[in-house]
C-alpha cells in the first residue's frame, strides 16, 4: 500500500507542475554579425582525437617555451587581461563542412613577445590537453595577426570547441586549429609534423581561395 501511495503522490506532483523541469534560457551566442549569418557552435561535428578533455581552469596554465630566453606561464585570467580583438573567420574542415564564426581572442604575438624569442625561431608548435599537436609558421602568425580565441559568437568558448583556447588559423584547414591549447612552443623546425601531419595530411594545410 505504501508503494502505491508513493506512486500516486508522484503522479499528482507531475500533473500539478511541481516536478516540471526549468526551461532553458539558451546562451548569449549571437547568430548574425553585420548581415553575415553565423554558425552555432552546437551544430558542429565533434571530431577530436579523444573526446573533449576536462580542463580545471583554477589550475590551468598556458606555457610559452622552446627557443626562448624567458619562458612564460599564464593563468586563464592573465591571458584574458591581454588586449583582445574580434575577427570573423571561416573554419574549413577537411571533412567537407565549414563554420562562419565571430572569434574573440588575443594575438599570439602578444603572448609570445615577453618570452624573448630566439632569432632562429621560425615555427610555432601548439600542444593541446588531449595530446594533440600541430604547427604554424611564425611569419604567418605575425602577418595574419593570428588569434588564440577564448570566445566564439560573443559567448565563452564551449568545451567542444576548445575551451579555454583555440587557435584561429584562418585560411588553413581545421586540423591546424589546435583546441584546448596548453603550450605554445617556439621552434626552428619548419618540418615539424603534428598529429594529423604524421598521418599524411599536408603540413601547409592551405585552404584554396
Amino acid at each position: 500500500m505504501r508503494k502505491i501511495a508513493s506512486i500516486f503522490i508522484l503522479v499528482v506532483l507531475l500533473i500539478s507542475g511541481c516536478a516540471k523541469q526549468p526551461k532553458s534560457l539558451g546562451t548569449n551566442e549571437i547568430t548574425d554579425y553585420q548581415g553575415q549569418k553565423l554558425t552555432v557552435a552546437a551544430t558542429l561535428r565533434e571530431n577530436s582525437i579523444k573526446g573533449p578533455p576536462d580542463i580545471n581552469i583554477e589550475t590551468y596554465r598556458l606555457r610559452i617555451d622552446g627557443l626562448v630566453s624567458s619562458p612564460q606561464s599564464y593563468s586563464y585570467d592573465e591571458v584574458l587581461q591581454k588586449p583582445s580583438f574580434t575577427k570573423l573567420v571561416i573554419l574549413h574542415c577537411v571533412e567537407g563542412w565549414d563554420a562562419t564564426i565571430l572569434w574573440e581572442g588575443v594575438k599570439i604575438t602578444d603572448l609570445i613577445a615577453a618570452a624573448q624569442i630566439d632569432p632562429k625561431c621560425d615555427t610555432v608548435i601548439f600542444h593541446s590537453a588531449d595530446g594533440y599537436t600541430t604547427s604554424l609558421p611564425l611569419a604567418y602568425i605575425k602577418e595574419k595577426s593570428i588569434l588564440l580565441a577564448f570566445k566564439e559568437n560573443s559567448q565563452v568558448l564551449p568545451k567542444t570547441l576548445g575551451y579555454p583556447f583555440i587557435v584561429v588559423a584562418e585560411d588553413k584547414y581545421g586540423y591546424k586549429w589546435a583546441r584546448w591549447v596548453t603550450e605554445i612552443e617556439l621552434s626552428d623546425n619548419p618540418q615539424y609534423q603534428g598529429y594529423w601531419e604524421k598521418r599524411g595530411y599536408n603540413n601547409q594545410a592551405d585552404f584554396p581561395k
